[in-house]
């Protein structure tokens, strides 16, 4: 299973979660650092429309894995927060259009 790696340590604010989206996903260079971006970009992962790094076959998942999780949950738990409402969300949009949830969120 393919993975991307977060370090919930480096993660204080907005700024430093967009940036190290943007080097752990390959979002392109036009990402636009906000919420509405990121979920567009992850929203491609079958597709090839090149938003990530990542191309999934039809029942591949991409582990989204945050290290030092509890680091994150105590600097910026309004991030945590709403990177995992929008994780369900993008799972949500693959299920409707038939298709395997791709997301996968894990804390350690």
């Amino acid at each position: 299973m393919p993975s991307a790696t977060l370090n919930g340590k480096d993660i204080s604010d907005w700024s430093s979660f967009h940036e190290q989206c943007k080097r752990t996903f390959g979002f392109p260079d036009f990402y636009a650092d906000s919420m509405d971006a990121w979920v567009d970009c992850l929203s491609y992962l079958r597709d090839e429309d090149g938003m990530t790094q990542f191309r999934l076959k039809a029942n591949e998942t991409l582990e989204i894995i945050v290290a030092d999780a509890e680091a994150m949950r105590l600097q910026a738990p309004d991030i945590l927060e709403e990177m995992t409402f929008c994780i369900a969300g993008i799972n949500e949009r693959y299920e409707d259009y038939g298709e395997k949830p791709a997301l996968k969120l894990v804390l350690r």
